[in-house]
């Protein structure tokens, strides 16, 4: 049995050490930069949910945040990051938002910061549809075969799948269709989502239909589609930069630019979190690893955080330089 003067100095001696555990776990846990949900906005297309789903994890184990994934498209996902109401918006493509991005930074409310990766979009049509009709070459060619290209909805004229709906990349597609001169006897047809689209395409290409369409890349699409790329003037950026505004008076073909794909901040949410927009700065996917995954996502079926989780776990030196080293930490012991 213990004495008295014992009992109280083991007291006093376990009490420090459960202070001292306390006082380390405190230490361990991390304190977000903001007291809310970090709003992501979620766009429809496989790599920009990737990344969405990616940052929120990093936010919420890394960081000690809330986050939020907000389901977006494009144009409004820019209003959104305006406004505040978004505080990310995971890809920024430059060349098919332009104009509306541009009139968006010009505020001062948002910025677009690192580089995520090279991506680029193109008219295709597939490679079955090119053997058959050798002599398109590009989208004027195909006035020779609107037949071969038949709109359901409206059998006088042919149909070429555009940009989903409310898509900055519609601007572009229905300018380049005004500029191309195929309105007379073609259709750009914008299915309701990016899903709808794709699901579209793979039916028609399973079937060994002829179609025509735009798509952009890296996509699990055109990486695990033979493909033709329909050829369209060379680019100049003058001219593409009307062909993405919604009132370009004078529209003129130009192909599409390769660009680098950026992360979109609001300027606000930047200052109140400095930490946080210094790991979104640093957010880098080489060309290799998002490959991977979006061709893991075609053939597992997997959902984007799924995706995710398998690139934290698989591709730690990728992800780990974009973080300090105790926020990595914490992300590979939750994992």
């Amino acid at each position: 049995m213990l004495k008295p003067t014992k009992l109280i100095s083991a007291t006093i001696f376990s009490m420090a050490t459960l202070g001292l555990a306390q006082s380390a776990q405190a230490a361990d846990t991390p304190q977000c930069e903001v007291n809310r949900p970090i709003n992501i906005g979620g766009m429809t297309w496989e790599s920009n949910l990737i990344l969405a789903e990616l940052e929120s994890y990093i936010l919420q184990k890394g960081y000690g945040c809330k986050t939020d994934i907000l389901p977006t498209e494009t144009l409004s996902a820019i209003a959104a990051l305006e406004r505040g109401d978004l505080d990310i918006k995971p890809e920024i493509w430059l060349n098919s938002e332009r104009d509306p991005w541009e009139k968006a930074v010009a505020t001062g409310k948002v910025k677009a910061i690192g580089s995520l990766f090279t991506g680029g979009e193109a008219w295709y049509i597939p490679k079955y549809t090119a053997e058959k009709y050798p002599d398109i070459k590009t989208p004027a060619d195909l006035l020779k075969y609107k037949d071969k290209f038949k709109d359901p909805e409206d059998p006088s004229k042919g149909r070429i799948f555009g940009c989903p709906a409310g898509w900055s990349c519609e601007v572009v597609t229905n300018n380049l269709h005004k500029a191309l001169k195929l309105q007379d006897d073609f259709n750009m047809y914008s299915p309701g989502t990016g899903a709808a689209q794709k699901a579209a395409l793979m039916s028609a290409y399973k079937r060994k239909q002829d179609i025509a369409f735009y798509y952009w890349y890296p996509t699990p699409l055109v990486g695990s589609l033979e493909l033709v790329e329909l050829e369209l003037p060379e680019h100049d950026e003058k001219t593409f930069a009307c062909l993405t505004a919604i009132d370009c008076e004078n529209p003129q073909p130009s192909a599409y630019p390769t660009t680098p794909v950026y992360t979109g901040i609001n300027v606000e949410f930047s200052k109140q979190a400095p930490k946080l927009a210094e790991f979104l700065t640093k957010i880098t996917l080489p060309v290799d690893v998002l490959d991977a995954a979006l061709a893991r996502m075609e053939e597992t079926g997997d959902e984007a955080s799924d995706i995710a989780t398998w690139i934290l776990k698989s591709h730690a030196n990728t992800w780990t330089q974009w973080v300090p080293e105790d926020v990595a930490k914490r992300v590979q012991a939750s994992l």
